[in-house]
């Protein structure tokens, strides 16, 4: 339809803000703006007033007019009638006067000197509600199976009524896809069935505005009980093969297809031209029905409904055609605000099916009958102003129409000369978050429109270009922000009319972010849970944590417990399963982060116990779940107590998947039994279920014998039979008791039977030994015996062996291992079960004159039935005994006559000792003890040695044939101050045996040693510092032949451990613990043999050992361990072992006692003696105490060892002493003497040097001088 005030207008390039200012500024005019009118359609209550509303605003605020049916309307002339004040808004009084009066279209107008606005055309029609008509509805009488439609056509309302049936009850009547209620309000039947009879089919019609309810008369149905055949379906609506619907774009577009046929059709729907769409498609009323919301134009085309039952099927095809009534295509006309000569256009573009028509109007007023205007230019959908000038306001109305509707709207034009105004509030902070968007406003007016620039801080040059982006309303953006681009921010606004300037601030704070997120949680009732949520924000932000159940408030529970970041909540139970969220908030921004609590239990127990199927010796038992509590039930487990047998105990009978509420159970005769269940689920076991009724099976015959027959004999003349009897609920019955069969096997006898009580042994006695017999055990009640049992074997008791193997014979393999032979005994003189042969035999003696007698016996057992065995590790070169034995389960039969063989020559074991005397310059000699086991006569001995250099590397090896009659050699000419490692082995006419081992040093045979003590004040302690010439000294005797003299002495930085070592091995550490710990800890030392170690905590003690690593094959080896004690105050004293003058002293009496030794070794190659050697000479004290090797004190002293050979290897150059190289004393080197010390640490003893003799060619015994580097070395290693 055309209206004829015609439509608004569409406003191109203006700002928003300029006309949010015209309605906040009283002196800005503006033509006047509908903000509310009533609805085209307006459909009213009878009952209550009209109420036409108009509502306008302007400046001046306009005034009001009305028209009714195209004409004028004068409201003052019409008492019923009235508008409210500053409102166009019309208000109708129906109290005097009827509503029909006052039906029709309405039109509002809003004027003042600007403009003119007008509304849509408003239709105003009285809603209605009329009565059914009374009319007598005879009963409908049909067959079972044909089909019925129940009309309703309810009398027309305005708006039409809802339709709905029910019963006398006002109970809705049940539909279904058999019975549904179509479109139009009729009850539809596709086939009747005899439950449909009744009276009270009612179909009632309710009007929404009046909200009124009109009723039909009832309708009775009476179904014959005659069915028809069933047939295929047909349409009942729509009719035909075809038909065709109209509907409008954006409207509801529903289709119905109702078939009636037997049995019931079922109805689908398809679109023939294209697919149903599916998130707008709905089908309701069992599938009768296609909805489609918000129809477009793509919804046209032909859509198919089909109804199928198994005799066929029929389609029905609906053409669908849409129109449309007009629409905005890019909304209404906006309204424009100009300046004086600037252009501008209204555009008022809309669309529709058919097209619709457009057509302007100025205030009201066709354009076309409007003052001519030359800046003014309407072409179609669109009005051009061109160069306008003040007095050029006015309202423009766009009317857009076609057959099916039509569109109003008003835009006014507003010709304004204003100079430019920042709107924004002066020095407005804004708020953003690093890495945001921030705008910054500056909201201006002013006609012609201001330009707007912007400065930052010392505005030395406009904001423009990224990262700022400057927006056409004067809003700067800032698409990413960072800390750098806070400050000060000012905005200029700019017209031909003047300038205007406005301060804002910019603050970036950082942004709010949980680092720790709360996290699901599974967790048993009663226990405790914690919720984290750790969270960042920005330190100039407030924050605030708030904690959320399933979106809603944490419930008021001291349980729940909320810390700064955290969640706890204690003695959980199953109300606090949910979901929490943690939101932290501040002015700006906010994170969140949820996690799910499901709480667990162990499950409730079953219920409802109910015992079916039941029979002699089955029963199914069902049961209800309980609740499982968020856990699945895995399984079910059935218990039962027999309260005849074991009253008070239950026992395990069945298990059932946690799916299953039944189980099958297989019961024994005379029981009572009582079942209960149990649920299992992740958390455990429910408690057991109440028990069940008693259910009592009938007594049976046994259905099973006793288990575990067997016989054996505890006596040679017996025979005891056991078995392992039935339980209570084997019996199957009163009066258990047991047959017990028994015969000898072989002799095929009759059955000896006897019947015992309820035991599990029986004793046959006068039995011949070790006899085989047959068994049976069957079990007897008082309803019968058991099955045939089934035959188990056993013996009589068994006897001693009474014959010895025969045929006993010794082949010898070899030195150390002989095999022996013999034939088996006969079964029958074993008298028992054959177990086995032992072997004794025993080393009479050895072959060899020089070994003693040996008579030790020794057994081997060779089990089973065995005819040979083998005698290892024998002694080679040694006479045996032996014999052999048969024996079974009672013990060993007589002994076969004793034999004797003789094993041959072996390889001897290495010689018991080897030891180094006599080590000189040049020569030393070995001394050695023959092997212990000889393993024959011995041939010779072989002696191999090679010298060994400062790099523990092997030289070339030397070797020399010894006779068996030797036990020492000496060697000459060997390598002066070398270290020579010895290897000596045994011979017999079956080769060489192992060889031993010794390492000693070509080196001087005097010995001076002096011993300074002198107490010293150190770091942290008072410590001794002991200071040798020789390195013959008293230290700790090491763990690995390797190391010698662990020391540690404390320093300023730490503890300072030094070591001796002539090892292969390269890697070297040092290793160190607590005194009281496990573990040790590890440090390198890089080669060096002492090592400072630092960071050592004070007032604790450490042990200390200085390891060794050999190759991956070999463990390492280490020296002993040391203790250091780390006091818990360091001692103020001064360190006297770093003053100088302490350093130059030391060094003065070291050079002197060098120059004393030189020369008293001088005058000692010159026949003379030490004055200390003359003192000594004196020295006649009884009461001289020894030394011993163990605590490092001199051994006895005795003047007939003046010509005594030294014993072992000496002392290497290096000036230490090795374990595995000399187990001397310092006796061993020269003659006795004594030495004290007095309590102050000073030396007053002596100290003489004996002269070793050697014999010369010439046979003269001469004195030689110890070597002056020897003495240095050994001075070295001390100073």
């Amino acid at each position: 339809m055309t209206v004829k005030v015609t439509c608004s207008l569409w406003i191109i390039d203006w700002k928003k803000q300029h006309i949010s200012y015209l309605t906040q500024r009283s002196s800005v005019p503006q033509p006047p703006t509908l903000t509310h009118q009533s609805p085209k359609d307006y459909i009213i209550d009878p009952r209550e007033n009209i109420i036409i509303h108009c509502e306008a605003k302007g400046k001046p605020h306009p005034s009001f007019s009305w028209t009714r049916n195209g004409t004028h309307f004068d409201i003052d002339q019409d008492p019923n009638v009235n508008m409210r004040p500053h409102s166009g808004t019309m208000v109708v009084d129906i109290s005097r006067e009827k509503v029909e009066h006052y039906e029709g279209v309405y039109q509002c107008t809003a004027r003042n000197k600007h403009g003119t606005a007008v509304s849509n055309n408003i239709v105003v029609r009285q809603s209605r509600s009329p009565l059914w008509s009374k009319e007598r509805i005879k009963p409908i009488v049909v067959q079972e199976g044909v089909s019925l439609v129940l009309p309703c056509r309810p009398p027309a309302g305005l708006p039409p009524p809802i339709i709905f049936w029910m019963d006398n009850n006002f109970q809705r009547l049940p539909q279904s896809s058999r019975v549904s209620q179509s479109l139009n309000g009729d009850l539809y039947f596709s086939n009747v069935l005899r439950e449909d009879s009744r009276n009270d089919y009612i179909c009632y019609a309710r009007f929404p505005h009046t909200q009124t309810i009109q009723q039909k008369q009832p309708i009775t149905v009476k179904v014959l009980n005659h069915p028809v055949d069933e047939r295929r379906p047909t349409f009942l609506t729509p009719s035909g093969p075809s038909s065709s619907k109209m509907v409008l774009r954006g409207q509801v577009l529903e289709m119905e297809c109702i078939a009636e046929g037997l049995p019931t059709p079922e109805i689908s729907w398809t679109k023939i031209s294209g697919d149903l769409p599916a998130k707008r498609t709905a089908f309701l009323h069992y599938q009768k029905t296609l909805r489609i919301v918000n129809v477009s134009e793509s919804d046209a085309g032909d859509y198919r409904c089909t109804a199928r039952n198994r005799h066929g099927f029929v389609h029905h095809t609906i053409h669908v055609t849409v129109k449309a009534a007009p629409y905005w295509i890019s909304g209404a006309p906006k309204n424009l605000v100009l300046a004086p000569g600037e252009n501008g256009v209204l555009t008022c573009r809309a669309s529709g099916t058919p097209k619709p028509s457009i057509t302007w109007a100025m205030n009201g007023i066709p354009i076309e009958n409007s003052p001519k205007d030359f800046s003014r230019k309407v072409e179609d959908d669109t009005v051009i102003f061109t160069d306008v000038q003040v007095g050029s306001s006015a309202v423009y109305q766009c009317n857009v129409s076609n057959d099916y509707g039509y569109l109003l709207s008003n835009a006014f034009v507003n010709v304004l000369s204003e100079p430019p105004r920042v709107l924004t509030p002066a020095h407005k902070v804004y708020q953003v978050i690093r890495n945001h968007q921030a705008l910054i406003d500056c909201t201006s007016f002013g006609s012609p429109i201001p330009k707007i620039t912007w400065f930052k801080d010392s505005r030395a040059s406009t904001l423009d270009g990224d990262p700022y982006i400057l927006h056409d309303n004067g809003t700067l953006e800032i698409h990413v922000a960072q800390m750098h681009n806070s400050g000060k921010y000012t905005c200029v606004a700019r017209n031909t009319l003047g300038i205007s300037e406005n301060h804002v601030y910019l603050e970036v704070k950082e942004p709010t972010r949980i680092l720790k997120q709360p996290e699901y949680k599974i967790v048993q009732r009663g226990r405790s849970v914690v919720f984290e949520c750790k969270v960042k924000h920005d330190p100039s932000l407030i924050p605030t944590m708030t904690w959320l159940k399933d979106d809603g408030e944490l419930p008021d529970d001291e349980r729940l417990i909320v810390d700064s970041d955290s969640l706890t909540i204690t003695d959980v139970t199953e109300n606090d399963a949910g979901v929490y969220t943690c939101i932290m908030n501040t002015t700006l921004d906010h994170d969140s982060a949820s996690a799910e609590l499901t709480v667990v239990e162990q499950p409730d127990p079953p219920t409802d116990l109910e015992l079916t199927d039941q029979k002699k010796r089955s029963v199914q038992i069902t049961w209800t779940p309980g609740d499982e509590h968020n856990s699945p039930i895995q399984k079910f487990l059935i218990q039962y107590e027999d309260s005849l047998h074991h009253r008070g105990h239950w026992h395990n009978l069945t298990e059932v998947p946690g799916t299953k509420t039944t189980a099958h159970l297989k019961l024994s005769p005379y029981a009572q039994y009582t079942f209960r269940v149990m649920a299992l689920n992740a958390v455990g076991y429910s408690r057991p279920s109440f028990p069940s009724r008693v259910y009592k099976t009938e007594p049976a015959a046994p259905d099973e014998n006793p288990t575990g027959v067997q016989g054996f004999g505890t006596e040679h003349n017996n025979l005891v039979i056991s078995w392992k009897p039935l339980s209570g609920l084997q019996s199957n019955g009163p009066g258990l008791h047991y047959r017990v069969m028994w015969r000898q096997k072989f002799l095929d006898s009759e059955w000896t039977s006897v019947t015992v009580a309820n035991n599990s042994k029986f004793v046959v006695s006068g039995t011949p030994t070790f006899v085989p017999y047959e068994l049976k055990v069957q079990a007897v009640n008082d309803y019968g015996a058991g099955p045939e049992p089934v035959i188990a074997h056993g013996y009589s008791g068994e006897d001693l062996p009474v014959a010895a193997p025969e045929n006993v014979q010794a082949m010898i393999l070899n030195s150390t291992l002989a095999e022996v032979h013999w034939d088996p005994v006969p079964a029958k003189l074993i008298r028992g079960h054959l177990k086995g042969y032992k072997v004794y035999y025993w080393r009479e003696r050895s072959l060899h004159k020089h070994n003693p007698h040996h008579v030790e016996k020794q057994i081997l057992t060779f089990s089973g039935n065995h005819t040979r065995g083998m005698l290892p590790g024998l002694h080679a070169f040694s006479l045996y005994s032996f014999n052999v034995r048969v024996y079974n389960g009672k013990g060993e039969g007589p002994a076969s006559p004793t034999q004797k063989f003789e094993t041959p020559e072996g390889v001897p074991s290495a010689p018991s000792s080897l030891v180094i005397t006599n080590s000189n310059l040049d020569s030393l000699t070995l001394e050695w003890n023959p092997p212990h086991d000889r393993n024959g006569r011995l041939t010779g001995y072989t002696l191999k040695y090679q010298p060994v250099n400062n790099s523990n590397e092997l030289g070339p090896v030397e070797e020399l044939a010894l006779p068996a009659n030797e036990t020492s050699v000496t060697l000459l000419n060997l390598k002066y101050s070398t270290r020579y490692k010895f290897y000596l082995n045994a011979k017999t006419v079956r080769g060489a045996g192992p060889a031993i081992s010794q390492e000693a040093v070509t080196i001087m045979d005097e010995v001076l040693l002096i011993i300074i003590k002198s107490n010293v004040s150190r770091p942290f302690t008072n410590r001794p510092i002991t200071l040798a010439v020789f390195s013959l000294v008293c230290s700790a005797l090491p763990v690995s032949g390797d190391f010698g003299n662990v020391n540690s002495s404390l320093e300023d930085d730490g503890v300072r451990i030094s070591w001796d070592y002539w090892g292969p091995e390269k890697s070297i550490y040092i290793e160190y613990k607590i005194d009281d710990s496990e573990e040790w800890e590890k440090e390198h030392v890089n080669g060096s043999q002492n090592y400072l170690m630092t960071g050592l905590k004070a007032g604790l003690s450490y042990k200390v050992r200085v390891v060794a690593k050999g190759h991956a094959d070999q463990p390492p080896h280490h020296s002993k361990e040391i203790l250091v004690s780390v006091p818990a105050v360091a001692s103020r004293q001064v360190d006297i072992a770093t003053q100088g003058w302490f350093i130059g002293l030391m060094c003065a009496i070291a050079l002197l006692i060098l120059i004393l030794l030189i020369i008293c070794f001088i005058q000692r190659n010159k026949g003379g003696k030490y004055p200390v050697k003359e003192k000594e000479d004196a020295h006649t004290d009884p009461e001289f105490q020894p030394m011993k090797e163990e605590d490092c004190t001199f051994g006895e002293y005795s003047d007939n060892e003046d010509h005594k050979p030294l014993k072992g290897s000496r002392t290497p150059s290096n000036g230490t002493v090795k374990r595995d190289d000399s187990d001397d004393s310092l006796v061993d080197y020269g003659e006795g003497g004594d030495g004290q010390f007095n309590e102050d640490g000073s030396f007053i003893g002596q100290y003489s040097g004996k002269s070793a003799s050697r014999d010369t060619a010439e046979g003269h015994e001469s004195s030689e001088a110890p070597s002056p580097i020897n003495a240095m070395n050994s001075l070295n290693s001390f100073v």
